[in-house]
């Protein structure tokens, strides 16, 4: 029998976590780690629900502008590895918001797959993206259940400097048993707030409504 393989790669949840902000241009996240090729199949839930990308999100006020599951998606979770996850596939893209009053971007970055701790995944999506060399975490991940929900994400806020304006970047993530996602928003009046007065109630509260629009049964 011959010796299992090894490979390097990056731990998939940080790959993920920083393609939210990679997508949306402000950081590139490089990691390395040892980890071996293939999870057991012990424990995994059913696989019964994937994450798509629509046309359109949050009721047809943001617009798909570029769908990068194939290329920066994939590349994000490619060579990457986590003994808690099976069968990962990965889904990126980018919407905008062309209102002339209130622009914006909107950008979800995930996986759906098996997960056998969702709880760790939603919090190594945060921590991942904390470990950028070009943005810095203003406030730090916290948990977030928005009133009237079942399910806790996890928020933060992150600041980076571009051509020496700072920008802030809100982002929160949820994990399921089957799907798991970053979800950042860029509005010109986001941007430009002061991280500690950014509303994550409200950015959780949009990350849900994105949830509910991407993630479908299977089949």
């Amino acid at each position: 029998m011959q010796p299992q393989a090894r490979r390097s790669g990056k731990p998939v949840w940080i790959g993920l976590a920083t393609a939210v902000a990679v997508l949306a241009g402000l950081f590139v996240l490089k990691h390395a780690s040892q980890a071996a090729n293939h999870a057991s199949g012990a424990g995994f839930p059913e696989a019964k629900h994937k994450i798509t990308v629509p046309g359109t999100l949050l009721n047809g006020q943001y617009k798909l502008d570029e769908d990068l599951s194939q290329t920066a998606g994939k590349q994000a979770i490619d060579g990457s590895y986590d003994p808690k996850t099976r069968n990962p596939q990965a889904v990126a893209a980018r919407y905008t918001a062309d209102s002339p009053t209130q622009p914006g971007v909107l950008v979800i970055s995930g996986i759906y797959g098996q997960f056998k701790d969702p709880v760790a995944s939603r919090k190594k999506m945060m921590a991942g993206a904390a470990k950028s060399e070009s943005a810095k975490v203003a406030v730090p991940a916290r948990d977030v259940t928005p009133p009237g929900s079942d399910t806790t994400l996890s928020c933060q806020v992150l600041t980076t400097r571009q051509g020496g304006a700072e920008t802030t970047l809100p982002m929160c993530a949820w994990a399921d048993e089957n799907t798991a996602a970053s979800i950042g928003v860029a509005t010109a009046e986001i941007s430009q707030q002061d991280p500690d007065s950014v509303d994550l109630t409200r950015i959780a509260e949009t990350a849900l409504k994105v949830r509910a629009e991407t993630r479908q049964p299977i089949g």
